[in-house]
């Protein structure tokens, strides 16, 4: 049945020797040895065994040295593939990197820069500040059931005051900012803390803060500019208008010097696009575009060279400049980032603060402090203050000095100072008013979905290497099978012709679908971390993001049903009719469309692609085996038959093959049957009249069920715990 252009392949492909093997194996054994009396396939091979006649009714050999074929086949392409492998990884260059950069030194200058578009400057005091998680099971020796990580820290953050968190690794540097700023995701949390003097409000406290991470995750297909109007049509408040909008934007790119870069994709890191110190200055940008009074800033110089740095830093600078709060996490930093602070609070191990207030002109005041204390050596001159702050505190150096640093600055004038300033700031001004905002985001939800659909719409566009190569993929597939199967859908006569029919219809549904499935997933992971960072950044609500997600991939499924279905509908030759043609469409349509949800589910669902693939292989391998085309429905086990009212492609089957074959009076015989067409696809497979309608309904259900679960998912599942 194969065409003859095709043998090669034939012969080719490791399936056929494997398929060889096993049938030889099992039809060779003495259970099939028995002489067919009963069975009607004696009238077309003579008196030989059933087994002998089941291998060559399927065009399969019986003699047993095709077993040993099949087995030796197998072993030369396992070898063949792993040499493969093995050349390519010794031989093939990996992608190139980003030049380097020169290393010319840049100055971390400041100037006064106001902003077109007013905020209201906001200070933050914090006291007595505890945070605890749950001791993990790892740690069975400790008795307590809670581990405290932050132990009574308190501080002031003012506008148009630059303040460092400092401290060692695992001091709670980056815990304390994620419990000031609400990002923790788990945990307890003690203390209180306020917004110029109101108690914080954390669904209210999003709208007026930022938040730059550590990692810098944006979308790589669009521009810089597009970020920026993007985090601010949905985070600036909607009577802001989109003049004063776009102008504020201009301005912020100025402020971050990103102007000349507007149209620069941001790309992938290490590969593409910006550079690493130029998408830290983007990170910081997206989160002033929404205007905030309160930005927090993970380590953001951290993994750059003390050029990129020095950038980097001048954008903070001039951020706080503009009479903004800032706070930054900052770890082990050279002379000129350090001075560029105003204010200091450290952090020693266990989440304990033994430094908070004004670092002085040339960090002298800092350094007063310290120098006071017994046991402590004098900063040589010209050494870094915070190298030098760092080193004087250690746990080893309050071993030889006898004190605990904590407890000496708890009992200190300069704790009494930041105490003070914290009992005048938690105070609210006369006739001030809590922060309050009548809904959660700043634009509707309508807004939301239109905003994300637009920017999904850009990058599925710039996306080539998922579309262009989907669509090239879907034309490919569609021509290779067209020719295996070529004008076999008019070919009618005996069951055998109606199997190679029904397997075209079968192929048609699958070849493409589960590629779908499989391609859409790393696309979707990489959008769902950028969600991650947006969503806490109160930018938009989960359910017009997924919609957008979901509806932008309807015209590429679209562009890929009308393809591959003129295709093989005409080359495989099925019943020409305008009816038939737009049901094999729709179904090709509605199979492309569950399919790419359900790849989306599966991400949703899951920390990670790899989790996912693996997951959605399990799942495939069912659809493929109860689907009711391997093994028919008449003859599925009773214990498995729920699972093929549930499986997609068993509907999909159901509606393709009854929508071409249904309703076909053509004769045919066979081993075993004699009749028409609609009663042998009834009798086989268990299709009756009267379900296209029925398949097309549940397979909408399917791509609705599909796609709710992927939004529910990425509702409610955050794999990024803090």
């Amino acid at each position: 049945m194969i065409k003859p252009w095709w043998v090669w392949g034939f012969w080719l492909s490791p399936l056929t020797y494997g398929q060889r093997a096993i049938s030889v194996n099992e039809f060779s054994a003495t259970r099939w040895m028995e002489l067919p009396i009963h069975f009607p396939e004696r009238s077309l091979f003579g008196n030989n065994t059933v087994g002998y006649n089941v291998l060559h009714l399927h065009g399969l050999p019986s003699a047993d040295y095709w077993y040993w074929i099949g087995v030796g086949t197998l072993l030369a392409y396992a070898l063949i593939f792993n040499i493969v492998v093995t050349l390519a990884l010794a031989y093939l260059n990996p992608r190139s990197q980003m030049s380097e950069r020169s290393s010319e030194s840049v100055k971390i200058g400041t100037s006064k820069k106001g902003m077109i578009l007013p905020f209201q400057p906001l200070s933050m005091t914090f006291q007595n500040v505890n945070y605890f998680v749950d001791t993990p099971k790892e740690m069975k020796d400790i008795p307590e059931k809670k581990l405290q990580l932050l132990s009574n820290v308190s501080g002031v953050f003012s506008p148009g005051v630059l303040t460092a968190l400092v401290g060692s690794s695992g001091a709670g540097k980056t815990t304390l900012m994620d419990v000031l700023a609400g990002r923790k995701t788990g945990g307890y949390i003690e203390g209180d803390i306020r917004i110029s003097g109101h108690p914080k409000v954390q669904s209210t406290f999003a709208r007026i803060s930022g938040y730059v991470e550590q990692t810098d995750i944006h979308s790589p297909q669009i521009t810089v500019q597009e970020s920026l109007l993007f985090s601010s049509c949905l985070r600036l408040p909607k009577e802001v208008s989109k003049e004063s909008r776009h102008e504020f934007v201009e301005e912020v790119m100025r402020l971050v010097e990103l102007d000349t870069l507007r149209d620069a994709l941001v790309g992938l890191p290490g590969s593409s696009g910006l550079s690493t110190e130029q998408r830290k200055r983007l990170t910081i940008a997206v989160e002033l575009v929404a205007n905030p009074s309160i930005i927090f800033m993970d380590e953001p110089t951290s993994g750059l060279d003390a050029r990129a740095a020095a950038i980097v830093m001048r954008t903070v600078r001039n951020t706080v400049d503009t009479g903004r709060t800032v706070v930054c996490t900052i770890h082990q930093p050279s002379i000129d980032i350090f001075e560029a602070f105003d204010e200091l609070l450290l952090l020693k191990r266990g989440g304990r603060s033994i430094y908070g207030g004004k670092l002085g002109d040339h960090s002298q005041t800092m350094i007063d402090y310290f120098q006071r204390i017994e046991g402590i050596p004098h900063i040589p001159a010209g050494y870094n203050p915070a190298t030098w702050m760092l080193e004087i505190t250690t746990p080893a150096a309050e071993q030889r000095i006898g004190q605990d640093f904590a407890d000496i600055y708890r009992n200190s004038d300069q704790y009494r100072e930041v105490e003070a300033s914290i009992e005048c700031l938690s105070n609210p001004l006369p006739d001030s008013q809590p922060l309050m905002f009548s809904t959660t985001y700043s634009q509707d939800s309508l807004t939301q979905f239109k905003t994300c659909l637009w920017k999904q719409n850009l990058v599925y566009w710039r996306s080539p290497a998922y579309n262009a190569v989907r669509l090239f993929f879907t034309t490919f597939c569609a021509l290779i099978l067209g020719s295996v199967f070529l004008n076999v859908g008019s070919k009618r006569s005996t069951t055998q012709d109606l199997l190679v029919v029904m397997g075209a219809l079968y192929s048609a549904c699958l070849f493409l679908g589960v590629n779908n499935s499989s391609s859409v997933q790393p696309v979707v992971a990489i959008e769902r971390t950028v969600y991650y960072r947006e969503r806490a950044a109160g930018t938009y609500s989960s359910f017009p993001y997924a919609a957008a997600q979901g509806l932008v991939e309807l015209p590429y499924i679209a562009t890929q049903t009308i393809i591959y279905g003129v295709i093989t509908f005409f080359m495989i030759n099925f019943e020409r009719t305008i009816g038939k043609f737009l049901l094999y469409c729709l179904f090709m349509f509605l199979t492309f469309t569950y399919f790419t949800f359900y790849g989306m589910m599966a991400v949703g669902l899951t920390p990670n692609t790899h989790f996912a693939a693996v997951v959605s292989s399990a799942f495939y391998s069912l659809w493929n085996l109860l689907s009711g085309f391997l093994v028919p429905l008449p003859n599925i086990p009773g214990w498995w038959v729920w699972f093929y009212y549930i499986c997609p492609v068993a509907w999909t089957l159901r509606g393709i093959i009854s929508s071409q074959l249904g309703d076909s009076e053509d004769h045919i015989i066979g081993p075993g049957f004699e009749g028409t067409v609609k009663e042998y696809i009834e009798t086989s497979l268990g299709y009756g009249p009267g379900m296209i309608g029925v398949s097309v309904a549940v397979l909408i259900a399917f791509c609705f069920f599909f796609f709710s679960i992927y939004a529910v998912s990425i509702k409610k599942l955050n794999f990024q715990r803090r």
